[in-house]
């Protein structure tokens, strides 16, 4: 099991102007809501960014959030939406427009990309109304309410879906929401977090899914098995009758979730499935785990996790509940960094995090509810230099001179080994706006401190992580460049991975020190 030191969430949460007739307004300054702490899946494939390096547009209506889609010069050019206030079937009408493909009555985000919607203010509420993505990428979704969104009866939308993908999506981050419903499908309501049609690299945390016959699923039918590398963490599901999540094919992580009033199943991993469940904790619920309403098995890793009064059902037929001693039939392997908080916290820890207007505190792994970092870097101005210009190395030898260097696809015209050639005119660049590079020598080298040193016209480092790529331990997190300290560690690979950046970064160097 890999431990990461729990990177910090931090927000854009600063009001901005209104506009009354249309809901909306722009920024003079580019922002981005999210600056950092994309976890779970959702990192990787390139990571998810949402609009970072984009304008920032205020909206008080669905109407307002089409048109700032809609004023776009491309679909994929980033950009983040602050809502505040009721969106509602009245307020949301559909908008045309060479970057956008919208419909009323649901904030349709389809055939786009690289897109934030945060809730700021006194808060954002999707009244009956639905958020639909379809063959869209890199898609965050931060501090909203969603609620009572139906299938059947007056009004509909979405499918009856609050949060709703389907069709080539990739790399979605949903985060801090509250998702509720106030029945079941007789009550006209269909899923809270629906995943279908080759939907993959997605991560559900810190958010709140109750009163609802079905939480989720991950793929619609027994032969819907592409979607999957979807992540669950620190979620509160309350009051759900089954769906918690139903998974079909592919691969799911669930940790330090609470599980509370799973009245029929909860989760479903059937049709070739394979879920990993760490750390979680049931309580007053039935049959949390086990593959339910097929004979086509799932398969499940299990560790650590707390049944607390919990009832589990006879196997017979399609109905095989994993308990009452759940234990593993197969291994799940992870490929990024995360911290379990114990078991037995998770209720007071989900209780303090989750959900919409909590402040997007998150946990620092140890059972402690921390805020985010009030030091976070807010908005920058694309004409500000991003260079922090002479930085007075650590005392003692560069260890980088001499080392080698590789790391993930990299931008034209840059190279590996500029971060390791002592030469600040010369820089790496990722691809896009997220990455990683390492430093590697030829034998064990102890390492507690890196400088990093952007080169001029740098983009900013919003968020990245220090990793031992040996045994993928988390050393440091944070944002921007400099130097930055940690407890030693012996390896032959150090990672700098770049989970959020405004702009491209150039790295100029990648220096580390023994002390």
């Amino acid at each position: 099991m890999r431990r990461a030191v729990a990177v910090r969430l931090s927000a854009l949460l600063a009001a901005g102007a209104l506009t009354a007739a249309t809901g909306v307004a722009l920024s003079t300054t580019t922002a981005f809501a999210a600056a950092g702490g994309v976890t779970g899946y959702a990192t990787q494939n390139g990571g998810t960014t949402g609009g970072a390096g984009g304008q920032t547009v205020r909206a008080t209506t669905g109407t307002a959030i089409h048109q700032a889609l809609c004023s776009r010069a491309s679909s994929s050019t980033p950009i983040t939406i602050q809502v505040e206030g009721t969106i509602n079937h009245g307020n949301t009408a559909k908008v045309s427009g060479s970057s956008c493909n919208t419909a009323a009555g649901v904030i349709e985000l389809k055939q786009i990309s690289n897109v934030t919607i945060v809730g700021v203010g006194n808060g954002a509420v999707f009244d009956q109304l639905g958020i639909h993505i379809r063959e869209s990428r890199n898609i965050i979704i931060q501090n909203v309410t969603v609620r009572n969104v139906k299938k059947s009866g007056s009004p509909t939308s979405n499918g009856g879906d609050a949060i709703g993908m389907e069709s080539g999506v990739r790399n979605v981050w949903v985060d801090h929401v509250t998702l509720e419903a106030s029945g079941g499908e007789s009550e006209g309501y269909d899923g809270l977090f629906d995943m279908k049609d080759n939907t993959q690299y997605v991560t559900l945390s810190y958010s709140i899914l109750r009163n609802s016959g079905r939480g989720g699923l991950i793929g619609s039918s027994e032969s819907d098995t592409s979607n999957g590398y979807v992540t669950f963490h620190h979620n509160l599901y309350e009051n759900i009758d089954s769906r918690a999540p139903l998974l079909r094919g592919g691969i799911a992580h669930m940790y330090n979730n609470h599980y509370k009033r799973l009245n029929e199943s909860g989760i479903n991993s059937r049709a070739g499935a394979r879920a990993k469940v760490d750390n979680n904790y049931f309580e007053d619920s039935k049959d949390v785990l086990g593959t339910f309403y097929t004979d086509a098995a799932g398969y499940w890793q299990v560790s650590g996790n707390v049944f607390d009064n919990v009832t589990w059902s006879s196997r017979s037929g399609d109905h095989n509940p994993a308990g009452p001693n759940p234990t593993s039939n197969t291994s799940v392997s992870i490929p990024y960094g995360f911290t379990l908080d114990g078991a037995n916290c998770v209720p007071n820890v989900v209780a303090q995090t989750a959900g919409a207007n909590k402040g997007l505190k998150v946990s620092d792994g140890s059972c402690t509810p921390q805020s985010p970092d009030p030091t976070d870097p807010g908005p920058t101005d694309p004409g500000e230099p991003t260079d922090p210009g002479p930085t007075d190395p650590p005392a003692g030898t560069n260890l980088s001179l001499g080392a080698g260097a590789d790391g993930s696809s990299k931008a034209s015209g840059t190279s590996y080994g500029n971060v390791v050639d002592g030469n600040t005119g010369t820089y790496w660049s990722p691809s896009g706006s997220t990455g990683s590079v390492s430093v590697k020598w030829g034998s064990a080298t102890t390492v507690s401190k890196v400088n990093i040193r952007l080169a001029s016209g740098s983009g900013t480092i919003g968020a990245y992580r220090l990793l031992n790529h040996d045994t993928g331990a988390v050393l440091a997190s944070g944002s921007g460049a400099g130097t930055v300290s940690f407890s030693p560690a012996s390896l032959k690979k150090i990672t700098l991975e770049i989970t959020n950046a405004s702009g491209t970064p150039r790295i100029a160097e990648f220096e580390t020190y023994a002390s």
